[in-house]
Formats: structure tokens, C-alpha cells, sequence
């Protein structure tokens, strides 16, 4: 997705209403200043502490993962 440049006074009179789009879009939009970058407004995010659980909910098995198989392996030992 391209990022969207506005000028600042464009964003001044639009600031609400724009901190509400990004929040549900996710897009990033650059605020000039005289055609000069100045800031950038993107949505909050938080950084996890631990990476453990990140994906809780969002990955999901059809498969019975602790069920015993039915295989037998042959080993070879050294």
C-alpha cells in the first residue's frame, strides 16, 4: 500500500478524523512542511515481551497433533 503525503495544514483541519482512519486501516500517511517531510502518522502498536503466544488464536490445527500414530519406523543404529 502506498503512503499517502499531506500538507500540514491539510492535516490540522482533518486531525481527528484521521487518526480514527489510520487506527482502522493501518496505513501511514507522511505531513509535509513547504514539500518537506516533517512527520509521520501511523497506528500504535506495542512490542511483545516475549514471543511465546504471539499467534494464540490466530493459527489453528485440524489435526489431532498429540495422538499416537500408526507407523512403525525402522532405525538403523551406528
Amino acid at each position: 500500500m502506498p503512503t499517502r503525503t499531506m500538507k500540514a495544514s491539510e492535516f490540522k483541519a482533518k486531525c481527528l478524523r484521521l487518526m480514527d482512519e489510520i487506527g482502522q486501516t493501518g496505513e501511514e500517511i507522511i505531513i509535509t512542511k513547504n514539500g518537506k517531510p516533517v512527520s509521520i502518522l501511523k497506528p500504535y502498536s506495542t512490542i511483545p515481551k516475549t514471543l511465546f503466544g504471539l499467534h494464540k488464536g490466530k493459527i489453528k490445527s485440524k489435526d489431532d497433533l498429540i495422538a499416537p500414530l500408526d507407523v512403525t519406523w525402522d532405525v538403523e543404529e551406528c
